[in-house]
């Protein structure tokens, strides 16, 4: 009972001087030659392991680039000062999954306790943002009376504009694509400000509504006793949730199903990310239900869909497909040990590391022995780069894909495949992912020796089993359809409505025969 006490004490002690260590630091100007070498480092680290560096860039202009950053780095930098200066230049890469991440300050444990007592400051509102400007979109709880449709202006005088044009310098999309860059400046807008300013329990914001400009104090709200508790005791799940991964604390579903007609002929999936969860008895149970009802139409929505596990891509395609397939071809990589490189035990625990550490020589000998070498280039053997048969279960009928540029990644992937092979109407705007492929998979997570600066760098040149476009840009859809992003309160689903207003004239034509 001693020793356990000793120990618990010990991890306490432990982990307030890891905070204090960590918030000092950050605190920390480093030199020069430092930062300097921070930047070669990376250089050096992206020409190792990324397979395609020079996708959407040339070698003279990313050597320009990093020559130029050096040259401009002339006084000390804290971490994060730093930051704001690498990053543009690893965005340039124009390579979506590459994104330098930051030294984010920690919190102690009575710190990290109380913040589960507070509401999120700025997450007491819905926002909407166009181009460079910040709108309220809602506000549920009326909160300092902000009337939906509110412009903000400022916040703690700063320019919204000057903050958003910021932000928008440290990602990409992948290659010439466009549609990407707005709606990932909504999702992380708010992170990259805490970044700067940490959680604050107040800010001023400048707001114009109906042509009056006014001064409005936003202050983070303290959760009630029933709120607490809820939090605290989570709802069970049932059985039919989970096979649609539900998230409890958001109450919200990973994947949903449902027939928007009274016939059953049309059937709809919605897919938010590709998580794996769940998947294959999902998809089983779904299609099984689409046969019964002999659908004749299938929707599927990968809309704000980023990506996820080529597993279940795989599983999910073998459910659309009339023939037998290979989804993608065979991974690329930099060498035969780039593999070997994955973070194995990165998020771990101590805890959890020593009891994983036993299975790391099989992971490096697996992923050796995963990997080979072809005409010069080295290959991984992927489970959906190898021929697939469809189910017994598979859709027949006539497909619509939705997409819009928050389709990235492994939805852009099976989005190509079905529209190369015309399996799928694809339907809406731009995928923010390229149709060519991505660099992705597992990652390298590289952090730069004096900056403490993290950098997960993709292993694997993942394609698509297609004929290339070679024009550097997301899935084309068959039919453009705006979604009127633009329009702050807009409650029509445009994209939708199109395709079932498509599926109307089909039929009718069909009738008509």
């Amino acid at each position: 009972m001693k020793s356990s006490i000793s120990l618990l004490i010990l991890i306490i002690i432990f982990s307030c001087q890891s905070v204090r260590k960590n918030n000092l630091f950050l605190e920390k100007k480093i030199p020069v030659a430092e930062l300097r070498n921070d930047i070669d480092y990376t250089y050096h680290k992206l020409q190792r392991f990324h397979p395609n560096l020079y996708w959407y860039i040339s070698k003279e202009d990313l050597d320009h680039k990093f020559d130029s950053l050096k040259t401009n780095i002339n006084q000390p930098l804290t971490p994060n000062q730093f930051f704001f200066k690498l990053a543009p230049v690893i965005a340039s890469v124009n390579e979506g999954h590459l994104r330098l991440r930051s030294v984010g300050k920690r919190y102690s444990k009575a710190e990290q306790k109380l913040f589960k007592t507070k509401k999120p400051l700025f997450a007491l509102l819905d926002y909407k943002i166009i181009d460079d400007r910040i709108f309220v979109k809602e506000n549920r709880e009326n909160v300092a009376q902000i009337k939906a449709g509110t412009e903000i202006l400022k916040i703690n005088d700063e320019n919204v504009s000057d903050l958003v044009k910021k932000y928008k310098k440290l990602y990409s999309s992948d290659g010439e694509n466009k549609t990407f860059q707005k709606y990932f400046m909504n999702l992380t807008f708010f992170n990259y400000y805490t970044l700067e300013n940490g959680y604050l329990d107040s800010v001023k914001l400048k707001t114009v509504c109906d042509n009056t400009v006014q001064d409005v104090q936003l202050k983070r709200q303290k959760k009630n006793t029933k709120e607490v508790t809820e939090e605290k005791i989570l709802p069970k799940v049932t059985a039919d949730q989970k096979l649609q991964d539900y998230d409890a604390s958001s109450k919200t579903y990973n994947r949903s199903f449902k027939f928007l007609k009274s016939d059953s002929s049309v059937a709809y999936i919605k897919i938010k990310s590709f998580s794996a969860t769940y998947a294959k008895k999902f998809y089983d149970k779904t299609f099984r239900k689409i046969k019964n009802a002999k659908s004749e139409y299938l929707i599927i929505d990968v809309r704000d869909n980023l990506g996820g596990s080529l597993s279940e891509i795989n599983t999910l395609y073998a459910y659309l497909s009339d023939k037998k397939f290979t989804l993608i071809k065979s991974p690329e990589m930099t060498s035969k040990t780039s593999g070997m490189h994955q973070n194995y035990f990165r998020g771990q625990s101590i805890f959890t590391g020593i009891l994983s550490a036993p299975g790391y020589p099989f992971f490096l000998a697996g992923n050796y022995f995963l990997s080979s070498k072809k005409d010069k280039k080295y290959y991984f053997r992927e489970f959906a780069s190898k021929p697939t048969k469809p189910k017994d279960n598979a859709f027949r009928g006539k497909i619509y894909v939705l997409v819009n540029g928050a389709s990235f990644s492994a939805s852009s992937i099976i989005s190509a495949k079905l529209k190369y092979e015309k399996r799928a109407v694809i339907v809406g705007e731009e995928t923010g992912g390229a149709n060519d492929g991505t660099v992705a998979g597992v990652n390298n997570t590289v952090i730069l020796p004096n900056s403490h600066l993290a950098l997960p760098i993709g292993l694997f040149l993942i394609r698509p089993n297609i004929e290339f476009e070679n024009k550097s840009r997301g899935v084309v859809p068959n039919f453009s359809v705006d979604p009127n992003y633009d329009d702050i309160f807009g409650t029509d689903d445009k994209i939708l409505e199109w395709t079932l207003e498509d599926i109307d004239f089909r039929n009718t034509v069909t009738h008509m025969k």
